[in-house]
């Protein structure tokens, strides 16, 4: 049951991503101006401090999002740890390729992702361990954002929905 207090917030990233195993155009090496909304719920707003009658801070919202999917994502490209043969391309050249992907592997168990601009441009390259399909990148940036939104809410507020649009006409979206 949804609470009575809604709150939501958007940014926008640019990033490159392809999907491996597409049938169509979307195997290849393309971009999209994604849309990153999160929606906060709270059953009563703070009663005294900074956040007095808010869910959420829109600026702690906004914070979360920028650290957990700005950072990471924005003018850089999203690619699949299985996708070999694109990884193959990001690696930095004089690297022995085989050990720059076991590091990116261990970066993705251990935290969900893996960053770096050690790339054969220095481009930046976010690795992560499914397809980074619209719906995908809907769960991981919802995991990446609930615990922060408890937090910067002092529990009052949870994170129900993160909507992620790929184009202006479609979207994903992940949530309770």
């Amino acid at each position: 049951m949804s609470a009575p207090y809604r709150i939501s917030r958007r940014i926008d990233i640019d990033a490159g991503h392809r999907i491996m195993t597409h049938g169509s155009k979307c195997r290849h090496i393309h971009g999209h101006r994604y849309g990153i909304e999160a929606v906060c719920e709270a059953a009563s707003l703070h009663h005294d401090g900074e956040q007095t009658d808010m869910v959420l801070d829109f600026g702690f919202l906004k914070e979360e999002m920028l650290r957990a999917v700005d950072e990471p994502c924005d003018h850089g490209f999203i690619a699949a740890l299985a996708d070999m043969e694109l990884l193959t391309m990001f690696a930095p050249p004089g690297r022995d390729i085989a050990e720059w992907l076991a590091a990116l592997e261990i970066q993705v168990r251990e935290k969900g992702e893996a960053v770096t601009t050690d790339t054969r441009m220095k481009t930046k390259l976010c690795v992560v361990p499914f397809q980074p399909t619209a719906e995908c990148l809907a769960r991981h940036w919802y995991v990446k954002l609930s615990g922060p939104v408890r937090e910067r809410s002092g529990g009052a507020a949870r994170l129900v929905l993160v909507r992620v649009f790929e184009t202006p006409n479609c979207a994903a979206e992940y949530g309770e």
